[in-house]
């Protein structure tokens, strides 16, 4: 039998009712996970946030690329034209937190269509920032040991303007781009939403994924809330592949984070009894 899987909790998603993340760190920990991800750190004490890891012995797994500074930005520099400065300067700091806080992986955040601007006139441009950015983005990670992530973000709930939005874009830009260490995460709410089809899927492009994420779709709450998704059978398949990284629990908890745990209590018991057979 392959190895069960590891989750890690999403910090800027599960325990709101905590108002920093250095404490969320603390309670993740104490709700028996040992990983964590957070989307942006920035703005939090970075020596706080490194003893609340370090004290609980919890593995920072994933961070993001800042979000930009003005409204026009906040989901991401990397696809923008224009603003290749603001971007590298961004992946900078990016790098110093991931090394700072022992994480390994960064999300490089495509960002939006400016507003106001038809796609199609700009795709292309948008395209070929991000290709450029990425294999520069690559290289300054590979010097660190770290790895880039890009991820498809629905463009039908979500985010109406997210540059990256299926699966399909996603393939096609790290094949341009070339470069071992970038890889697609794959958050199965957006993938479900955006494109279905989430066996054949997996299958086609598990070897370009490097990190997964979950939420059930509609409503992005917990694995087991009601839903499309038959997360166990998900579960099995990524399993049945191989996948050995985290996965992140980036959704919106229906009331208590601990509360709306039972459904990791449900995965690990159904493996110990398929153990014990």
């Amino acid at each position: 039998m392959p190895p069960p899987l590891r989750f890690a909790a999403n910090i800027s998603w599960l325990f709101q009712d905590i108002p920093d993340l250095p404490g969320r760190i603390t309670a993740a920990a104490r709700a028996g996970f040992q990983a964590v991800e957070v989307a942006w750190p920035y703005a939090a004490d970075l020596g706080a946030m490194s003893a609340a890891l370090r004290k609980n012995n919890v593995e920072l797994v994933l961070i993001n690329t800042p979000a930009g500074d003005v409204p026009a930005r906040e989901l991401g520099l990397a696809a923008l034209p224009g603003i290749q400065d603001e971007f590298r300067a961004g992946l900078d700091q990016a790098v110093t937190w991931a090394r700072d806080l022992g994480c390994k992986r960064i999300h490089v955040m495509a960002g939006r269509v400016p507003a106001g601007v038809d796609r199609a006139t700009i795709e292309k441009e948008m395209e070929q920032t991000f290709i450029e950015n990425l294999r520069y983005a690559a290289d300054i990670l590979n010097q660190a040991g770290m790895v880039g992530l890009i991820e498809p973000i629905n463009c039908r709930i979500s985010e109406p303007r997210y540059f990256l939005n299926t699966p399909q874009q996603g393939a096609l830009i790290l094949e341009k781009v070339g470069r071992p260490n970038l890889k697609m995460q794959m958050d199965l709410y957006h993938w479900q939403i955006m494109d279905g089809n989430l066996t054949e899927n997996i299958k086609t492009y598990f070897p370009l994924i490097g990190h997964v994420q979950v939420a059930q779709v509609p409503h992005r709450n917990e694995p087991d809330s009601p839903g499309e998704l038959n997360f166990l059978y998900l579960y099995d398949l990524l399993q049945g592949l191989g996948y050995q990284g985290y996965i992140g629990c980036e959704y919106k908890p229906r009331g208590d984070t601990v509360t709306g745990l039972r459904w990791m209590d449900t995965y690990r018991g159904r493996g110990d009894q398929d153990g014990a057979e």
